[in-house]
């Protein structure tokens, strides 16, 4: 049995793989019908093959509609009997074997020429399919991966709007089925969400409310439940760096109303954590303390092996650590925070420098509250940006809140003024 070797060639030439055609095909299907088609890699694997060597009606139209030509051009050879005379729609418009195509999908003209919905979707808006989702996700990868490492900052930021709104022009001027559409509102605002959440990195709180807006719209169009969970984590954050306790509360409550955090342990974890770090601002520090207990108590149920998106990576058991002992440091419990920051820093992965230096920053302040001055400025020091470098917004903030700290308890001291002298080096 001779194999299609022309569908194999322009199958190459895109970069598709069996897969990645299958799913073209689905949306196709989904916007000519107005149903999902059932495509897999093993239907094109046929098609490969030369076992099916003319696809059923609607597949056929949308492999037309995907690749911009006729089946025959695709290497298919219809039956003898359907062979002669007519265009490929117009002849092969039913099969008694098949269910007939919408009648939406096509246009009966005057002359009785029949048009498909293929030329008229083609020729006016561009095809957006899986292929531009999954170059997007990889971008979206990427920029998590930066911020994982280095931190955000006004570069990162920049990135993440100008790829959301590649991801909305894609939205707008685009034919895409409705299940792609809403996965480019969910990228749409998880690139937001980065960018607001690396305004909040470097301190540029009012771009970060402007993105947090967008971020909120767009989350709530795209039904996704990570996007949602993340969108609102972020807003926590926010409002937390905004001193406005009853926002970030209510911001850390909307994540866990999120299906992701009802349906995996991990965000629940990762939710619980962030309402305990709002509740000493709101005033409930015994209920901040239950939802520390849930968080390690949820991170003990989750799947380590369960597949994630990239901006899951950073949430190790070190990192909840860290978030636990922030919580301790904000109930005045500096002792306990001290521990669980240590628990943190050995836990972090070496190329997570912005994560290291932060919850440095944090242990300097447990131990400052501990009138430990001569430790806590050796670890303070640590958390210094390198020279030439700032630094993300927020390390030195918490640094400048060290300095106040320690002038305020330790006035006039020799630790004091070296600590000083130290800080106002460039």
């Amino acid at each position: 049995m001779p194999g299609n070797v022309r569908l194999a060639a322009l199958m190459r030439a895109r970069g598709l793989s069996q897969m990645e055609l299958a799913e073209q095909i689905n949306d196709a299907v989904e916007r000519l019908t107005r149903r999902r088609g059932n495509a897999s890699d093993r239907t094109v694997r046929r098609y490969l093959s030369g076992e099916t060597s003319w696809p059923q009606g609607r597949q056929r139209l949308a492999m037309e509609a995907v690749f911009g030509c006729t089946a025959e051009e695709l290497g298919f050879t219809p039956p003898a009997c359907r062979a002669q005379g007519g265009s490929t729609l117009a002849t092969h418009l039913h099969s008694p074997q098949e269910e007939p195509v919408h009648r939406r999908t096509f246009i009966a003209v005057s002359t009785g020429t029949v048009l498909s919905a293929t030329s008229l979707v083609g020729a006016a808006r561009p095809t957006v399919g899986t292929a531009d989702v999954q170059r997007l996700r990889n971008a979206l990868t990427a920029l998590w991966l930066l911020d994982d490492q280095e931190g955000g900052g006004p570069a990162l930021e920049g990135r993440a709007v100008a790829l959301s709104q590649k991801a909305m022009d894609l939205q707008q001027n685009g034919s895409a089925a409705q299940r792609i559409r809403g996965r480019l509102y969910g990228l749409a605002a998880a690139f937001t969400a980065t960018a607001m959440w690396a305004a909040v990195d470097s301190r540029q709180l009012d771009r970060a409310q402007r993105h947090m807006e967008s971020a909120v719209t767009l989350a709530g169009l795209s039904g996704e439940g990570q996007v949602q969970h993340q969108t609102w984590r972020y807003a926590a954050m926010l409002a937390d760096q905004r001193g406005r306790p009853a926002d970030a509360l209510a911001a850390a409550e909307a994540a866990m109303s999120t299906s992701i955090h009802r349906r995996d342990p991990l965000y629940a974890a990762l939710s619980h954590s962030r309402l305990a770090l709002s509740l000493p601002g709101a005033g409930d520090p015994a209920r901040a303390q239950r939802a520390l207990g849930r968080a390690f108590e949820c991170f003990d149920r989750a799947d380590p092996f369960e597949h994630r998106p990239a901006s899951m990576d950073f949430f190790t058991r070190g990192e909840l650590h860290g978030l636990a002992g922030i919580t301790y440091l904000r109930l005045q419990r500096p002792d306990e925070a001290e521990s669980h920051m240590h628990q943190c820093l050995t836990a972090l992965r070496p190329d997570q420098h912005r994560n290291r230096a932060y919850y440095k920053a944090h242990m300097a302040l447990a131990q400052l509250a501990q009138n430990d001055f001569e430790q806590a400025c050796a670890t303070a020091a640590e958390a210094i940006p390198p020279r030439g470098s700032g630094g993300t917004g927020r390390i030195p903030h918490l640094l400048q809140a060290f300095t106040t700290g320690l002038n305020a308890r330790a006035p006039g001291s020799g630790t004091a003024r070296e600590w000083n002298d130290r800080a106002r080096t460039p």
